[in-house]
């Protein structure tokens, strides 16, 4: 068992006092906003999952429609539907990231 570091400031507490304070803290925090518990995220996932279903749903009527009007040797409705797809996937990725980045720039504001 090794001797302890005790670091102390001006308010005589040790910083690893005061880093605990701040992670119970932070975690109160967190169970106070997070009052809306499983159905809040059982209702983003549904949301960032209809952000990917409708772009490509949107994608194969356009490709069943230019299917019926112009047909060729190549699938309109296969290369909309996979358009589509990737637009919805890109949607989604770019609605986790802003998510993610407000929730880590509040945490950070918080620690402050």
């Amino acid at each position: 068992m090794g001797k302890k570091p005790e670091i102390r400031n001006s308010k005589n507490r040790t910083v690893f006092s005061r880093d605990v304070g701040a992670k119970a803290e932070r975690k109160l925090r967190a169970r106070h906003n997070s009052s809306q518990g499983v159905w809040f995220g059982l209702g983003m996932m549904g949301l960032i999952g209809w952000s990917v279903v409708i772009p490509t749903l949107l994608g194969a009527a356009l490709g069943i429609w230019l299917d019926n009007r112009r047909p060729g040797i190549h699938s309109w409705t296969l290369m909309f539907l996979v358009i589509g797809l990737v637009l919805g996937c890109l949607n989604a990725w770019h609605w986790v990231a802003k998510e993610e980045r407000e929730m880590r720039e509040e945490q950070e504001d918080n620690d402050e």
